[in-house]
């Protein structure tokens, strides 16, 4: 069927997080991003765009070495759109039994060779599987809505006082997708990386991202400009980190004047020997603005709960 995929592949050392043994954040997400991709084109019969990920919770680390398979299915569709359901499975190779480590949804928007949205074929449920799968998308399209913009709404400014990482750097060749712009999947590793550098900077190197959400893509980031990818640790839990990030691009020459493509905000937790979550560090709430994000990040963490969860097959 032209309405699901399935990528088979080994998890590989270059995919490893710092500690080299298990898969880093980013690249689970880069995954998620081609076998969604892959699905949205074979569903459009054209390219597609990376238009938002949500709701990646990483359940179960990954062992470099493991087995992966990568499940992606259409679950709803809209005039130029298509929600993906993606799953990421992982298996020792000698077992080959495997379990989920994440899943989540993705929308992709078809665009024609001038980037404007085109038609795709209309998607409907076959299954009662289906059906569940695409009211839960529908049902999920008005909170997305409320959290795009509760996010958008928020100021970020030299008056916020908490840590904060940037990096910069110019987007390569070696990352081009079939458009010409940067991969939605490049995109979110950037993010991850450089999310993990704040949360670690107020915890340790063995921070591990436990879930990233909201990454909305506003314009492509296209080769060659100059990519700017700001993180700022905002709220503190009992055990959580809670950092968000802008991602911002634009020509060399003009650095000055750079546009936001994407947003996102991910979670981390600071490990032990153990494997437990460790107590996080309060975070010092200084100025107004640090106490307005904070709330902001507690905002966010109610309006998650109140999402139908994924049905589970």
């Amino acid at each position: 069927m032209d309405d699901l995929i399935t990528l088979r592949f080994l998890a590989m050392p270059q995919d490893a997080n710092l500690g080299g043994e298990v898969v880093a954040a980013g690249s689970v997400l880069e995954w998620i991003d081609q076998a969604g991709y892959a699905c949205a084109v074979g569903w459009s019969a054209g390219y597609c765009v990376t238009a938002y990920v949500g709701n990646v919770h990483f359940t179960r680390p990954i062992a470099v070495g493991d087995l992966i398979q990568a499940h992606a299915r259409i679950i709803h569709t809209g005039r130029s759109s298509m929600q993906v359901l993606v799953e990421i499975e992982a298996a020792d190779v000698q077992t080959r039994v495997y379990t989920r480590a994440t899943h989540c949804i993705l929308v992709f928007v078809a665009v024609d060779n001038e980037g404007r949205p085109r038609a795709v074929p209309s998607w409907s449920p076959r299954t009662d599987e289906d059906r569940l799968l695409h009211e839960n998308a529908e049902d999920r399209l008005e909170a997305r809505r409320e959290i795009r913009d509760a996010m958008l709404a928020q100021e970020y400014t030299e008056a916020g006082t908490t840590p904060r990482t940037t990096f910069r750097f110019i987007a390569q060749p070696a990352v081009t997708n079939f458009g010409g712009n940067a991969h939605g999947g490049t995109v979110m590793r950037w993010i991850e990386e450089t999310a993990f550098a704040c949360a670690a900077s107020w915890s340790s190197a063995r921070a591990v991202a436990v879930y990233s959400g909201g990454i909305h893509f506003f314009r492509p980031i296209r080769i060659g400009h100059l990519v700017e990818v700001d993180a700022r640790l905002i709220h503190t839990g009992p055990r959580s980190m809670h950092v968000a990030v802008h991602v911002r691009s634009g020509p060399l020459t003009e650095p000055g004047g750079l546009a936001a493509t994407t947003q996102c905000m991910s979670i981390f937790v600071d490990v032990g020997d153990d494997g437990r979550a460790l107590p996080a560090r309060a975070l010092d709430l200084v100025s107004d603005e640090d106490r307005r994000l904070d709330a902001h990040a507690v905002e966010l963490i109610a309006a998650r709960a109140r999402l139908a969860p994924l049905p589970e097959f």
